[in-house]
């Protein structure tokens, strides 16, 4: 039996050859190459397999666009999909391969391009047997308008489009958006759920599903396992590349060096892919982001970036960190009724990042600070806790508000949950004192309360007790 480090080297003599002949970019070489030479046993379990497979299915079936920040497994997920559920991939990435602009120029019909991409991919596109994938498809607006026209003229075929920082190339291009002709969905990191089963632990996951559904408390020494994970999540994150590395390595240190090189990148795209005059407004705010999460009002502010610093100056920078997936916004809803969206304060809202891996090392925090909880970072153990829920929630697809009274009392989170607007609490540790929560409650009278702590599963008193590492479960 060949190993697979010498089925790969061979593989690499056979792709690099058809680099030469330009038959095919040298990213979709090491792509297919990658998903090639791997089982299916080998590759991680992301929750977006099933939405990939219902859009499969669908009979109304359109062009899927998937957008995200850099890093979340956009790519890695389409390709090992076409892998699995189709006859062959025809794979174009736009940042590599700057050449395939040219053909989006003269004429974006399926029937024109079809047999172009056929020629470009080395095989042939077969309706409904090939998946197509777009990547990096924010670098060319006609293959988005192009969308359209496979929509309404071509819809046997099936195409994905990715992209990093569509959300910013859809709101500043020049172009016109094919509104209803796609479907959209964003991607995130991994969750909780998805790295404890990268760490082996998919029994567990299984097991905290089942205890938050029956409010049954864990047991304990699961519960502590669950909870070292948990904090391992706060150090390693939820990028694909940086949970493959750490279930290979255990080493914090080789983890710590790619979420670096991602943060790299993040710095880049702001240079790259934003105006002259909001690449030093857009830094300055990401950089302060850890800084306003130490503080004990997480709300975020402007004068906290630079002295006499506004909203005028600094809001161009937040969306542009918004639109590319880096970070959220929480706003306060000023009255707890639906839509919450409807009584949203647009001046009063926090900011948190998409991964916990990238807020630590952003932070500069050493691993065993947070495995140990140290004294030292108490400060930003709560602004940590909301963020990682924050997290948890935004890739369950809630949109998250908080709450404030005239006096002070702060609910973290709001969101509509089957129907009912309820209240989330989240706490650092297991101190369960929660005057808010009893305000809040007394106020609107919701359904029932979540409290988020290291405290194990349980229900009382309308309040539904989680451990912070099942937050993956609302």
């Amino acid at each position: 039996m060949v190993s697979k480090n010498v089925e790969l080297k061979l593989m690499f003599v056979q792709f690099n050859a058809n680099i030469k002949m330009k038959k095919i970019d040298f990213y979709t070489n090491a792509c297919y190459i990658f998903i090639t030479i791997f089982k299916e046993s080998d590759f991680m379990y992301r929750r977006i397999m099933g939405f990939l497979e219902a859009w499969k299915e669908s009979e109304h079936r359109k062009p899927l666009i998937l957008q995200g920040a850099r890093q979340v497994g956009k790519t890695y997920s389409v390709l090992e999909f076409g892998r699995t559920h189709y006859e062959n991939v025809a794979y174009f990435n736009f940042e590599t391969n700057p050449r395939l602009n040219e053909t989006f120029r003269e004429n974006i019909s399926p029937d024109y391009l079809i047999p172009i991409l056929s020629h470009i991919a080395g095989q042939t596109i077969v309706s409904e047997k090939t998946l197509i994938v777009f990547d990096e498809v924010q670098l060319c607006e006609r293959a988005l308008t192009s969308l359209k026209y496979f929509c309404e003229d071509a819809p046997d075929y099936h195409i994905i489009v990715a992209g990093s920082l569509l959300g910013v190339a859809v709101n500043r291009a020049e172009f016109s958006f094919p509104v209803g002709k796609v479907e959209m969905k964003t991607m995130y990191p991994m969750d909780m759920e998805e790295f404890m089963v990268a760490m082996g632990e998919k029994k567990l996951a299984e097991q905290i599903k089942n205890c938050f559904a029956t409010d049954t408390p864990l047991p304990s020494a699961l519960h502590d396992t669950a909870m070292q994970l948990y904090r391992q999540y706060l150090v390693v994150g939820g990028m694909p590349e940086c949970v493959m590395q750490f279930v290979k390595t255990k080493d914090y240190i080789l983890v710590r060096h790619t979420q670096d090189t991602i943060l790299a990148s993040y710095l880049n795209d702001m240079s790259k892919y934003n105006s002259l005059n909001e690449i030093k407004k857009t830094r300055l705010t990401y950089d302060n982001i850890t800084v306003q999460l130490s503080k004990k009002n997480t709300r975020f502010q402007y004068k906290l970036i630079k002295k006499g610093g506004r909203a005028s100056e600094f809001e161009n920078a937040i969306e542009w960190l918004c639109l590319s997936g880096i970070v959220s916004q929480v706003y306060r809803v000023e009255q707890i009724k639906k839509p919450l969206e409807n009584y949203r304060d647009i001046d009063a809202f926090k900011i948190y990042v998409s991964d916990m891996g990238l807020l630590s090392a952003k932070k500069d925090l050493a691993a065993n600070d947070i495995l140990y909880m140290v004294e030292e970072i108490n400060d930003f153990k709560g602004g940590m806790a909301e963020n990682y829920v924050n997290v948890q929630l935004a890739i369950n697809g809630y949109h998250t508000y908080y709450w404030e009274s005239p006096r002070g009392a702060e609910i973290d989170f709001v969101i509509q949950r089957d129907g009912h607007l309820i209240p989330i609490e989240v706490k650092s540790a297991d101190n369960m004192r929660a005057k808010s929560l009893r305000v809040y409650m007394e106020t609107y009278k919701p359904a029932y309360a979540i409290k988020l702590s290291t405290k194990n599963f349980g229900f009382e008193d309308g309040k539904k007790t989680v451990p912070l590492y099942a937050a993956f479960c609302i």
